[in-house]
């Protein structure tokens, strides 16, 4: 999720962490079994005067299969399922706007199962996860084909 936001101007940075679980200071291997609550996440700070939060969410969308309830592609465990988190009531109000917009847009033969939740401790993943894509180039580009995330993108926003 870093690499469509990371070049864009007014981000200022972009952490891969956990956040909506019960497990203070979960470790990836943690999370990883799915019993922790936790969900795999990006928090990306930003310069609302230069990239506001509409566009945050317009580049979100078409990253994931917005009606699948329980992960994402091949990834099924619950750490992987998708969910805007807000921090205040007009990122709330306009995430929600986003989240209608997109139902009623035709796209989907099925609801729209992404939930917004208000925003919980973000605790950042381990250092090897940050900037993962960069750091393992090879293994990364594997790892997204047999995620099946490229095909989610391709069927659902190539139109």
């Amino acid at each position: 999720m870093v690499t469509p936001f990371e070049e864009q101007p007014g981000i200022h940075g972009i952490i891969s962490g956990y956040m909506g679980g019960s497990l203070e200071n979960p470790t990836y291997e943690q999370v990883l079994t799915g019993e922790t609550g936790h969900l795999e996440v990006v928090q990306i700070t930003f310069d609302s005067s230069i990239f506001p939060y509409e566009k945050l969410l317009e580049l979100y969308w078409p990253q994931i299969d917005p009606t699948d309830a329980e992960g994402q592609g091949n990834d099924r465990k619950s750490q992987y399922r998708t969910a805007i988190f807000y921090h205040n009531e007009e990122q709330l109000q306009l995430a929600e706007a986003s989240k209608e917009a997109l139902g009623q847009s035709g796209r989907f033969d099925k609801p729209i199962a992404t939930v917004i939740r208000e925003a919980e401790v973000f605790y950042p993943a381990e250092e090897y996860h940050q900037n993962y894509h960069r750091k393992n180039p090879e293994f990364y580009k594997e790892s997204r084909i047999y995620s099946g995330r490229d095909a989610i993108i391709e069927k659902y926003w190539s139109k």
